[in-house]
Parts: structure tokens; sequence; C-alpha cells
């Protein structure tokens, strides 16, 4: 399997559903990122404002402080099953893909050339979130 090459230079995706509260966390995520004194340019796409619809975010996390997309995708946080085919396509060689892995994918929607990390997420928030909106 091909590594990612470069050094910090590195491009996330946020693939989400429209109103899941992501927006706050995408942003959080760059904050975060920009606090540790790293550049980041992060990118809001999100072609319908319609609660349900796909939207993501993009965050190019440079030393050198770039503004611009540098295209491709290092990783990809795949939270949207209706986008699934055409996010994890979209990953560079080498990548990485991060999901959601309590509902597990089949063999034949990942990829042999990146590197797919699952985590449980809404098994981990039924057990220590009651309450739904938390969730």
């Amino acid at each position: 399997m091909t590594q990612i090459t470069a050094t910090n230079d590195f491009v996330i995706k946020f693939a989400n559903v429209n109103g899941s509260g992501s927006a706050s966390a995408n942003e959080l995520f760059a904050k975060a990122i920009l606090r540790m004194g790293v550049p980041v340019s992060p990118r809001n796409i999100f072609p319908s404002n319609i609660q349900g619809l796909p939207t993501w975010y993009e965050v190019r996390v440079s030393e050198k402080g770039y503004l611009g997309r540098r295209g491709g995708i290092d990783m990809m946080v795949a939270m949207n099953p209706q986008t699934w085919a055409a996010d994890v396509e979209e990953i560079e060689p080498g990548g990485y893909l991060f999901y959601d892995s309590t509902r597990p994918r089949p063999p034949s929607e990942l990829r042999d050339d990146i590197t797919v990390i699952g985590m449980p997420l809404t098994e981990i928030c039924n057990a220590v979130y009651s309450d739904p909106r938390q969730r």
C-alpha cells in the first residue's frame, strides 16, 4: 500500500448530513488545529441548506499557510451513508477512511489502497447518553 508522502500539508474532509450538528463539530476541529499554531483553511461545501441532505467540510492543514484547495483527500470522515461510495472514491491512495462501524460495511465497499479506521460511534453514544438530543 502506498503511504502519504506529504509532510505538514494534509487535507481532511468530513461527509455529513445537513442539520445533524456537524457544522459546530467541524468548526471545533478546525479551531483546535489553529489554536495549536498550525495554519488551517476550512471550507464548508453544502449544495443545499435543506435538513437531511449531504454536506461536507474540508480542512487543509498546511505548515506554509496555504489557503487554496490542494486537491485530493488524505482522510475522509464518512458519516453520510448516502454519499459513501463517492466519498470513499475521493480518498488519495495511501489515505485514511474513518467511519462509524456500529453497522459494519461489506468489504466490497472498502478499498485495499487506504487505511480503514472503524469506530462504533453510534454504539458508544447510545451507551453513554440517554437523551436523544445529546446523541
